[in-house]
């Protein structure tokens, strides 16, 4: 009579380990056994969510954070996170904007992520230029006016005034009371900071001096305010 089977030894966190580069379907499977393993580190704070994203095992890495809630960012012996063993741009975007990972964690060193893939792997690296997008921030268009890192729309003008860049001519002055303000007009219009705060702030008064200006002069006329 055959002697039973016997049952499988259960595997280790180091086994899983060496199974991430080739068999990520047979980690999947054992975690579904012994669960605990999936937040498991080995002897070095090396762990199952570091390894897949080393090698870009994206399911795994989801089914880690998402399934069984690993810390996206656990540590490992060098106080690093997970985001510090990305290699794809990939991989990296899936871990900050998907997993909600922090890029603003520091190793023991001091360092961020985007401070390590630029010192070990210079500025072309994908993951540093991804990094660094991040904390510059992407242009946007909002409002038709362009906003990137420390420039926002200026808030709007007064009475649904529109603005129009360009150089004034006579017949475009038209009602302008003051030639001083025009003269001031087509100064901020020419700077190159034009879009800045402090400029769009300046030509907002500037307008909202024109409009009080003409409303005060013209008391024969009725003016309402255009509603689109």
């Amino acid at each position: 009579m055959a002697s039973p089977q016997q049952a499988l030894p259960a595997p280790t966190i180091d086994l899983l380990l060496n199974l991430m580069d080739t068999r990520p379907e047979s980690i999947l499977a054992s975690l579904t056994q012994h669960s605990h393993l999936a937040s498991a580190c080995d002897a070095h704070g090396y762990s199952l969510v570091h390894a897949s994203v080393s090698y870009g095992q994206l399911a795994v890495l989801r089914e880690l954070i998402q399934k069984y809630q690993v810390n996206v960012n656990l540590l490992d012996e060098d106080g690093e996170t997970p985001l510090f063993a990305a290699e794809t741009a990939e991989v990296a975007k899936c871990l900050v904007e998907d997993l909600g990972a922090d890029r603003n964690v520091r190793n023991a060193e001091g360092k961020t992520a985007e401070d390590k893939f630029l010192e070990e792997e210079g500025e072309a690296h994908e993951v540093y230029q991804y990094l660094k997008s991040l904390r510059t921030g992407h242009q946007a268009v909002s409002a038709g006016v362009v906003e990137s890192e420390g420039v926002h729309p200026p808030p709007p003008l007064p009475n649904g005034v529109k603005v129009e860049l360009g150089t004034m001519t006579e017949d475009a002055v038209g009602d302008v009371p003051d030639p001083e303000i025009r003269r001031r007009i087509d100064e901020l219009a020419a700077r190159d900071d034009f879009q800045t705060e402090e400029v769009q702030a300046q030509l907002r008064d500037l307008i909202s001096e024109v409009v009080i200006g003409i409303g005060s002069e013209d008391t024969g006329r009725s003016v309402r305010r255009r509603v689109d």
